[in-house]
């Protein structure tokens, strides 16, 4: 690990969610998919942030970024309203998701334009908005060494192009089973992996829920378990969660061999499963680093051979 940590550069959208469950909802509640990445992270690193939101976007918001060591110069106020995503969950695991409403709002319009000091972050994040905008970013950075990206499938049914370009020019991809097999148009998990990373990147990460994670380089395959819940209040937020503690790995480590990635992995399951414990970032903001350690040692416990805990 190297003497200082360099702060994580994550570009995404900050939002105002609401979310309803069977049991219980919540109004407005900090969302967006680089708010969870920004919180779940800087438990491991500095955080750099460009986003867009409203006037309207709430003090207390704000604060809370503010507090976790999140650089908030690339974060855009614009008159106007914050982006607000309504959703609704079902099922026995809350695993059926409906969206009920979308305002864009300030988003619609968003063109990150990173700060002169971001443009050298060596470790960045680019969520899950527009191929077009992330391409915008790897414009703009300089001499990167560890470059990821997320996407849904709204970008694999309207902008695949778009995507096999950001593809071209990251160096991890990470995307859901069900994306990698319409990406591809292969059925099985390790030919569409390799499919994706014959342009170009050197690891891609299939997300398969409460099934764990797959990470896949040219010749090796890791498995990470999702840390098992006996409750799930909120399912939201918990790719990019998992994405901050992946990343939040590498940022702390200086390097992204294959050994860090396998960590990072496990990372992101415990802040995943952290995330989904309650709505918007409140379970992550109440965790500590005792709490993870703790749950990553179940983790190397459930895919060891001789059963011995992380120390």
């Amino acid at each position: 690990m190297t003497d200082e940590i360099r702060p994580i550069l994550v570009v995404g959208s900050v939002a105002l969610d609401t979310v309803h469950t069977p049991t219980e909802s919540a109004s407005e509640v900090l969302g967006g998919g680089a708010s969870y990445f920004c919180v779940a992270g800087s438990m491991f690193a500095p955080i750099q942030l460009v986003a867009v939101v409203g006037d309207d976007f709430p003090s207390a918001h704000r604060a809370l970024l503010q507090s976790r060591n999140i650089d908030l110069g690339g974060l855009e106020v614009l008159k106007g309203k914050t982006f607000r995503w309504t959703a609704r969950y079902s099922g026995v695991r809350l695993e059926e998701r409906e969206t009920l409403d979308t305002q864009l709002n300030v988003f619609a319009g968003f063109h990150p334009a990173l700060p002169p000091a971001y443009r050298s972050s060596r470790v960045i994040f680019l969520s899950n908005i527009q191929p077009e905008l992330q391409l915008e970013v790897l414009d703009q950075v300089e001499n990167a060494d560890f470059v990821a990206c997320d996407t849904i499938k709204l970008w694999l049914d309207t902008a695949h192009a778009g995507l096999e370009r950001v593809f071209r020019r990251v160096d991890c991809v990470i995307i859901n089973d069900e994306e990698a097999v319409q990406f591809t148009g292969q059925r099985f998990l390790p030919a569409a992996a390799h499919a994706i990373l014959s342009y170009g990147p050197r690891a891609v990460i299939i997300k398969r829920g409460e099934n764990g994670s797959l990470l896949f380089t040219q010749d090796r395959v890791f498995f990470a378990p999702a840390h098992p819940l006996e409750t799930v209040r909120d399912p939201t937020g918990a790719g990019d969660a998992f994405a901050g503690g992946l990343l939040g790995a590498v940022a702390r480590a200086g390097h992204s061999g294959d050994d860090v990635l396998r960590r990072g992995m496990l990372y992101g399951s415990v802040l995943g499963s952290l995330a989904v414990e309650d709505f918007s970032v409140r379970r992550i903001v109440q965790t500590d680093n005792r709490e993870i350690e703790r749950r990553l040692s179940t983790l190397v416990d459930m895919i060891s051979l001789n059963g011995s805990r992380a120390q």
